[in-house]
């Protein structure tokens, strides 16, 4: 058995998340397809390195895999491209040691979260950003990001459906950018994990901040109160990227 790692991005729109789910389509259920063709009807299971939910895209996912027989990385990336659906790429291949873990061996992420902020839902951005037509200050989002920085409990901004229950991470960097040219909002945010639903909360949160309806430093109290019923808002999932995958 050989172990692959590739970096894949997919357009999360017609996706049911990343997981397998019988009946739906899911990435991984993709993926696992395309190499059961290859293998002949030999079930090669794929390993990404955690779930994206439905609507969610990635620039930059990560996955392994065990295959029967060894391919050169560059063939095996040019033989699942040719069985990818239009909305899926492979974008790296390469062949790694057995001890390479797609998941357990994550050391951070960083995700992108894009906020249209047009009076009128655009068209041809609906499945892709969130939409926030209200008045917004960038200095505010701005600072309250900085209160983001460390490590915090995030129990505030953990959706109910989350199984974990050391809600502690750390975030490295959160940043926001005007876009003018797009009239969007461009949040990243770089840490050691994420809880579910975690940054689409944090952005509804901020865009909240943004707009005066809470404090400038309002994450200070949410830390403290871990409720998530007083974060309140969940940012719509077109409008999340997962753009990098970060490993020793």
């Amino acid at each position: 058995m050989t172990r692959y790692k590739l970096t894949i991005a997919y357009d999360g729109t017609k996706f049911h998340g990343f997981q397998r789910q019988n009946e739906l389509r899911t990435v991984q259920g993709v993926m696992e397809k395309a190499l059961t063709n290859m293998t002949k009807g030999k079930h090669v299971d794929v390993v990404g390195s955690g779930r994206t939910d439905a609507g969610v895209h990635a620039f930059g996912q990560v996955i392994h895999f065990d295959y029967p027989g060894e391919i050169p990385a560059e063939n095996m990336l040019r033989a699942l491209n040719s069985l990818m659906p239009l909305d899926v790429l492979v974008k790296n291949a390469e062949i790694v040691d057995e001890n390479f873990h797609a998941r357990f061996g994550v050391k951070k992420k960083t995700y992108q979260y894009r906020v249209d902020c047009g009076h009128y839902t655009d068209p041809f951005k609906r499945f892709y950003t969130g939409h926030y037509p209200y008045a917004l200050s960038v200095d505010k989002i701005q600072i309250a990001l900085k209160d983001l920085e460390g490590e915090h409990d995030f129990t505030s901004f953990a959706a109910s459906g989350g199984v974990i229950e050391n809600k502690v991470r750390t975030i490295y960097s959160a940043t926001c950018v005007y876009n003018k040219n797009n009239d969007e909002l461009v949040f990243e945010f770089t840490g050691n994990g994420f809880l579910y639903n975690m940054v689409r909360i944090l952005v509804a949160t901020l865009l909240e901040i943004g707009n005066g309806r809470r404090d400038v430093h309002d994450f200070l109290r949410l830390f403290q109160v871990k409720n998530r019923q007083e974060a309140r808002g969940t940012a719509p999932a077109s409008g999340l990227y997962l753009k990098e995958v970060f490993y020793e």
